[in-house]
């Protein structure tokens, strides 16, 4: 089969042709729901120079990042929904793999920062500005955009590499290991395993120091008033994000790796999906009303543009 010059098919919409209409209201309903939350936030942070400290630009970067995350997914969807053809070029499947998955990676990057950034504010605040630099900063935040792109890109160029044999993706969206299980020879598949595998380590590694961090942050805690309530503001909704992000993901990688064929595809169309709708959506709410400065910054900036 030659790959560039092939058309995928992707059949995870052939159970609801009867309510699709319905699907496709509550689709463009979500993803507005994602611009407008995430658009408001950025651009609260942007025009406020008194939210230009690393917790803030670091939610920033977490609001732009879902932007992108979206993008991979719902406009296309949203056409699929429309139309009586599900098919995605080659080259399109190995992009949205690509985007959707360097976003999740990205967001455990942005909470393993975000993690470190608190347990500098709480744990050595005498030197949290020495530490935390701008320069620092700008680093940090490269590496929580850049390397995830880099690792997918990895991942994504070696499954490039395969002959595949088959145009059928039982899902909603293309994701990286499927393709590779279309290959011909699953011989030629051990390098795609060993990258996977590496990069599945090198996030549970993230997942690990953000745990180490919030248990430290909650053994300094538990004998002072003031960050008992400095945690409970700033970190509180770092860690519902984290554990929103993390049940999502699970889902979806559990699924695709050990999950049954005999599950109802609305079943699996839900779980392929939590991680693109519940994070990007609720990371923004979830902030907005628990961090107070961000909460009367936003009610200000709403204020101004109704008036």
């Amino acid at each position: 089969m030659d790959n560039v010059s092939s058309m995928f098919f992707l059949s995870g919409l052939s159970e609801t042709k009867n309510y699709r209409l319905i699907i496709f209201i509550l689709t463009l309903l979500c993803y507005c729901m994602i611009l407008v939350v995430n658009s408001i936030l950025i651009v609260t942070i942007i025009i406020d120079k008194n939210l230009h400290e690393p917790m803030y630009i670091l939610l920033c970067t977490f609001c732009i990042n879902g932007l992108y995350g979206s993008s991979g997914f719902y406009p296309k969807f949203l056409w699929d929904l429309l139309s009586p053809v599900h098919v995605i070029s080659y080259s399109g499947c190995l992009i949205q793999a690509l985007v959707m998955y360097s976003f999740a990676c990205s967001d455990l990057s942005i909470l393993a920062v975000m993690a470190y950034d608190r347990y500098l504010a709480i744990c050595r605040p005498l030197q949290y500005h020495s530490l935390m630099s701008k320069q620092r900063l700008v680093k940090l935040v490269c590496f929580s955009v850049i390397t995830p792109f880099c690792i997918i890109s990895t991942n994504i160029f070696i499954t490039s590499r395969l002959k595949l044999c088959s145009h059928h993706i039982a899902r909603l969206f293309c994701v990286n290991w499927i393709i590779v299980s279309l290959a011909c020879y699953p011989d030629e598949t051990t390098l795609n395993n060993i990258v996977a595998y590496m990069t599945i380590i090198f996030y549970v590694v993230h997942g690990v120091f953000i745990v180490w961090s919030y248990m430290y942050l909650i053994k300094t805690c538990v004998n002072s008033a003031e960050n008992r309530a400095k945690f409970m503001q700033t970190c509180v909704p770092h860690i519902t994000s984290l554990i929103t992000f993390l049940v999502t993901i699970l889902l979806d990688i559990m699924y695709i790796r050990y999950g049954s064929k005999d599950v109802p595809q609305t079943i699996q169309n839900f779980v392929a999906i939590e991680f693109l709708v519940i994070p990007p959506l609720m990371n923004p709410l979830i902030y907005g009303f628990k961090l107070k400065k961000i909460q009367h910054r936003v009610l200000r900036f709403l204020n101004i543009k109704i008036k």
